[in-house]
């Protein structure tokens, strides 16, 4: 073998080399880019999902709120509602108080004052210028 044919084994030899350190590079450098493709597409997933927790958790939030304004418009409605009751009950009470008295007034068994109090029997004889009837 001569001299030139040696030299152009060795430099077909370091072509070749070459070649595939470069075709190396270029396979490992797409893996690269294409690894990085996936991991970015995997976090704007993960981007996504917690954007949507974020929206369902303002939904609970509002709703939270609606539902706060709810109780206290209801809970302002029975304070109103009570009270109705309640001065209809005085009301009633008044009423029944009055019936009492026109019912101790007619009775020739009840002694009362002139407002119309009821004097109980064993009670002393008022001092403060009222009569019995």
């Amino acid at each position: 073998m001569s001299p030139q044919e040696t030299i152009a084994i060795i430099v077909a030899i370091v072509v070749v080399i070459v070649i595939i350190i470069v075709v190396a590079v270029l396979v490992g450098r797409r893996r690269r880019v294409d690894a990085n493709r996936r991991r970015a597409t995997e976090i704007r997933q993960d981007a996504g999902d917690t954007a949507l927790a974020a929206k369902e958790q303002e939904a609970r939030a509002i709703r939270a709120q609606a539902d706060a304004k709810q109780a206290e418009v209801d809970a302002e409605r029975l304070r109103r509602e009570a009270a109705e009751r309640q001065d209809e009950a005085q009301a009633h009470r008044a009423q029944a108080d009055e019936q009492l008295r026109k019912a101790d007034a007619v009775d020739p068994d009840v002694r009362t004052t002139r407002a119309g109090d009821r004097v109980e029997r064993d009670a002393e004889p008022a001092t403060d210028g009222r009569t019995t009837l």
